[in-house]
């Protein structure tokens, strides 16, 4: 009766495990910030508010894309997730997760979330998250992170496609704001991974990850996260300029640019890698989030803003394709 007591016991302390394992492989973390600028966008179309269902539905079909992409990462990076101390402990690599199973079920969360997306949001919606996915797991993951130092460049273009995914939920189309959407992720992206690549650069090197510390050394990386910091800031502040965003997103990106700036001469002008890499880091991050909230706050307050210029529609869809029953904007 006992050992039958104590195999009940285990098996309960081994089902949580599992899930636990199955939900570090969709890297919440990650996806936390991924979700805050695919929601943020939503606030600030000229449809008004989206309704609350519309923001679930969202929220539930991008976690599980992003949630399949970052599956998918781990099952194809196992390799060298294995040789480098902060990632050994994944699930895969540790042998708490079959591959087999775990690219199974990243594939799994991917169809089901755009599944999610196509009955639930709109079709373009649903092509762009999936095309974020196919992104982030062909063109990222399996060619450039392991044959350039410009893998995180042009592999950043898959982190930019979740506001294009917000934005087109809400209205059914991409027009020049959610190319602006795009572009500051885009540029965000090289400055904030490179602060953490100085960091973890010894062990992408014993990996064999040509990230630009390993290949170009920590001045050249340093040179570089200035440009790309000197281009993103202009660029935030450019929707206030043309009138698509208001007074309070135009101070805020400017004071929240000027720390990242601060941050990025401050790095550049120091020997080696100090400490400040890592405080660069955590605040970009925090400084993405802020932003995008800033841009949420901005349509809601009722001051500071211009008459908003009729919107240059790149890609569209057919009005009867939108979610129409999610949405209840404003009259």
């Amino acid at each position: 009766m006992a050992h039958h007591v104590g195999a009940e016991s285990a098996i309960e302390q081994a089902r949580p495990s599992i899930l636990r394992d199955l939900v570090t492989l969709t890297k919440p973390r990650i996806i936390s910030l991924l979700l805050v600028t695919t929601v943020a966008p939503m606030f600030i179309t000229d449809r008004g508010l989206p309704s609350l269902s519309l923001v679930l539905w969202v929220v539930l079909g991008g976690y599980l894309m992003a949630g399949g992409a970052n599956t998918i990462n781990m099952w194809f990076d196992r390799d060298i997730d294995d040789r480098m101390s902060r990632t050994r402990l994944r699930p895969i690599p540790a042998g708490r997760i079959a591959p087999a199973a775990g690219l199974a079920f990243g594939i799994s969360l991917g169809i089901f979330a755009f599944a999610v997306f196509w009955t639930q949001v709109n079709h373009l919606a649903a092509w762009l998250a999936l095309s974020g996915l196919l992104f982030y797991v062909f063109i990222y993951t399996m060619w450039l992170k392991r044959t350039t130092t410009q893998n995180i460049v042009v592999g950043g273009a898959a982190g930019a496609f979740p506001p294009l995914v917000g934005y087109a939920a809400m209205t059914g189309k991409l027009d020049l704001a959610a190319v602006y959407l795009f572009a500051i992720i885009f540029y965000w992206t090289p400055p904030h991974f490179w602060a953490l690549a100085l960091i973890k650069q010894h062990e992408y090197k014993r990996a064999g990850v040509p990230m630009m510390p390993v290949v170009h050394g920590e001045q050249r990386t340093k040179v570089e996260m200035l440009i790309y910091t000197l281009v993103l800031l202009p660029l935030t502040i450019l929707p206030f300029f043309f009138g698509a965003l208001g007074v309070f997103y135009g101070v805020a990106a400017a004071l929240l640019g000027a720390r990242l700036l601060w941050y990025s001469i401050k790095l550049l002008r120091s020997p080696g890698v100090p400490p400040l890499a890592w405080r660069m880091y955590r605040y970009s991050l925090l400084y993405l989030a802020l932003l995008f909230v800033a841009m949420g706050v901005d349509r809601a307050l009722p001051f500071g803003h211009r008459p908003t210029p009729a919107p240059l529609i790149i890609l569209d869809q057919p009005g009867e394709a939108l979610a129409a029953p999610h949405q209840h904007p404003q009259q």
